[in-house]
């Protein structure tokens, strides 16, 4: 691990990978929000879903009437897509973004990027604790901008949604375990084609990739196998996380992949105490948000 910088943060050089992932946030799955410069972006990424740019509808008896729907983030060029789960228990529907958070998300709130554009950030936003900076690359090299935040712990996963949820108005958090199998059950990806839908140790060469790189399943989710694990809350509200990851083999990850906080995902942290914000040796954790359906 690289030698710890005691230097106060404000003396620090930020990384160049943050540099960039701020000037070209409009990449990837993402566009321009009505609320920051028009910045083109590509195209969105093969067989993605469409989304309505209207807010989430939630019909009192009408489940089957959700609709995905596009979040801007204001104060950035950035947004999200969510698509409903409509869980086959009958459980109350939800909705759930269509890829893994991205570094370009997860740095305007670390970095706090959206308080540098006008009428980007609020009182209640800018109050919200940030995780500390890092003081190694957290991306591990692996990618940045359009590649799936990894190395986050479960505190700064839900501290990330907390942000959201001020920004926008809307109930986001991490996903239940229930919930996040219930999404991965409606997925339906065929374990014959896995190769074309998650990221994994026969075809990752050790390393996450992009969101919305492989095909998108019968839902119109991204990497809900594979690529990086996600953080989900038990039913004993402690962290755990689902999926698998880019180093697992084909036959350990999917829905049914489950895998507990570990110690060792920090070990070698230096600092003392250790980070509660970062995962030294977790450099294969990630998440994605839900919403609560109102």
């Amino acid at each position: 691990m690289a030698e710890v910088d005691h230097r106060p943060v404000a003396h620090r050089a930020r990384p160049l990978a943050l540099t960039v992932a701020a000037v070209s946030a409009s990449m990837c799955l993402f566009g321009a929000s009505q609320d920051a410069p028009l910045v083109k972006a590509p195209p969105p990424p093969r067989s993605a879903p469409q989304a309505d740019t209207a807010k989430p509808a939630a019909p009192a008896n009408a489940a089957s009437a959700l609709k995905a729907y596009r979040e801007d983030v204001k104060g950035t060029t950035l947004f999200l897509t969510l698509v409903p789960v409509v869980p086959k228990d009958g459980s109350k529907p939800f909705y759930i973004a269509t890829v893994e958070t991205s570094w370009d998300l997860y740095d305007t709130f670390l970095f706090g990027f959206d308080q540098q554009q006008p009428s980007g950030s609020t009182p209640e936003a800018d109050a919200v604790t940030r995780p500390s900076k890092p003081y190694i690359s957290m991306d591990r090299g692996f990618g940045h901008a359009c590649y799936p935040v990894i190395s986050c712990s479960y505190l700064g996963a839900k501290k990330f949604c907390e942000w959201l949820s001020i920004k926008t108005g809307k109930p986001y958090r991490l996903p239940t375990v229930k919930e996040w199998q219930s999404a991965c059950e409606l997925a339906s990806v065929p374990k014959e084609q896995l190769k074309d839908f998650a990221w994994f140790k026969e075809n990752s060469e050790g390393k996450t990739h992009g969101v919305g790189t492989t095909k998108s399943d019968a839902l119109g989710c991204f990497d809900l196998y594979g690529n990086a694990s996600e953080w989900c809350t038990s039913e004993e509200g402690k962290g755990v996380t689902l999926g698998g990851m880019f180093k697992d083999p084909a036959d350990a990850i999917g829905c049914s992949s489950v895998v507990p906080y570990s110690a060792s995902w920090n070990a070698s942290d230096p600092q003392y105490p250790k980070s509660k914000w970062w995962l030294a040796d977790g450099g294969f954790v990630g998440f994605r948000v839900v919403c609560e359906v109102k």
